[in-house]
């Protein structure tokens, strides 16, 4: 890998220059495209991602102090130096450096410890910020490594995943486990199904003849900087309560979709079927949901909801529930479809993912014009050069080996002309 080689020798270069010596290491975690199975992990389904080459470097050099300095090769990242052994997570301020901190915390306290040694490091990220590819958890992932490294400690990659997963959440988002488990768990030449409880990943192969292109909608997003993100994940919560409360389940500690679906043993589009029983497609503000549940708006806002929604006052639950149960089966039907490898197994692919984006557009609003845009210049492309089959999803487009470059170029073109012109 000689790009790589040559980022390490530079970064080596600027680490002796920040700080006046060698670091003693470095670790590497890369940055993840989700092809699909979007906003279903923190609902406990399984999510299809890989990783992918861009990524996060970080030098090394463990000190006998017990200051913690941080750097960044980026200068719109200014330095960072706090007490290894206090540690200070500000949810209001998603800042570069408080990523770097969940990860440290949270290899200190799964092991109980007190005492951190200080340590000089230096990161450099090539991963957009922002842009739907996990920067910010390569970046945590990055600093668990490093602090296990630095206490000389072992963990499987499937410990270190688990962990960075619940120690990202320091940061005041209430995510899944997809982007740390994808970052360790990756392996070259293949996707991966990622399922959780118990954390674990299989090998998904996919089509031989197609090449995926990540496309850049150019709209950044930073998931910890508002509510949104954790929006969705409490209106999943307030459907599943509500879902579970319908078929007379045990709802109280009920917290994730995939727990009503097990506890009634149904397939996935049966509870399609429950949920358009049970829920209805108007919004439900927070007195119709006491209401259902029979409790407080008191409990609701200090029991149920994250501290940054107990304020909302629309909850979409209908939208969200059909979303999560839709986008869980066609992570199941893609990866079937990958395994018996039909002959048209990229038109059905296509249609799946197509299908995938239709529903976080319509039914998660996770989409926004710039991206429908862009899916739409997707389609564009491969109609007007000859392609076998458009496949567009969130920032992933896919088309035929030998098309490749005609198809980059005309998509660089349509989407320029839009955006400028």
């Amino acid at each position: 890998m000689p790009v790589l080689y040559d980022r390490l020798l530079k970064l080596k270069e600027m680490f002796n220059s920040k700080f006046g010596s060698i670091p003693k290491f470095y670790v590497r975690a890369p940055g993840r495209v989700n092809i699909i199975g979007e906003h279903i992990d923190y609902c406990g389904y399984s999510v299809l991602p890989m990783a992918i080459e861009q990524d996060v470097l970080i030098a090394v050099e463990p000190v006998k102090t017990y200051t913690l300095q941080l750097a960044n090769t980026n200068p719109l990242y200014p330095d960072f130096s706090t007490s290894a052994n206090n540690i200070q997570i500000d949810k209001t301020k998603p800042l570069w450096h408080n990523y770097f901190l969940c990860g440290l915390k949270g290899i200190q306290e799964h092991f109980g410890l007190s005492n951190l040694t200080g340590m000089n490091c230096l990161v450099d990220g090539n991963i957009p910020p922002s842009s739907g590819l996990s920067s910010s958890s390569a970046l945590v992932c990055c600093a668990g490594l490093v602090t296990l490294t630095v206490l000389g400690r072992n963990l499987s990659k499937v410990e270190l995943a688990e962990i960075c997963a619940k120690s990202e959440r320091y940061i005041g988002t209430e995510g899944g486990g997809m982007d740390q488990s994808i970052s360790f768990l990756a392996e070259e030449g293949t996707a991966k199904l990622i399922e959780f409880s118990p954390l674990r990943a299989t090998d998904v192969k996919l089509p031989s003849g197609a090449v995926f292109v990540i496309a850049n909608s150019c709209v950044e997003m930073n998931k910890a900087a508002t509510s949104q993100f954790n929006i969705r994940v409490m209106e999943c919560r307030l459907a599943a309560k509500l879902l579970a409360k319908y078929k007379n389940l045990q709802w109280d500690n009920v917290l994730r979709l995939d727990e009503v679906q097990a506890k009634l043993g149904i397939s996935l589009e049966e509870m399609l079927l429950v949920t358009e029983d049970a829920l209805h497609p108007e919004p439900y503000n927070p007195e119709e949901i006491c209401r259902c549940l029979g409790i407080s708006l008191e409990e609701l806002r200090t029991q149920i909801l994250s501290p940054n929604t107990q304020d909302v006052l629309i909850f979409k639950l209908y939208q969200r529930a059909k979303h999560v149960y839709s986008e869980a089966a066609r992570v199941l039907q893609f990866k079937k479809i990958c395994e018996e490898a039909p002959e048209n197994m990229v038109q059905l692919l296509g249609e799946l993912m197509n299908q995938s984006h239709m529903s976080c557009r319509d039914m998660y609003e996770c989409s926004c014009p710039e991206l429908d845009q862009l899916v739409d210049i997707c389609r564009y492309c491969f109609f007007t050069n000859g392609m076998f089959m458009e496949l567009c999803v969130q920032q992933v487009c896919c088309c035929h080996f030998s098309n490749t470059y005609v198809y980059f170029l005309s998509l660089c073109q349509q989407f320029l002309a839009v955006k400028y012109f």
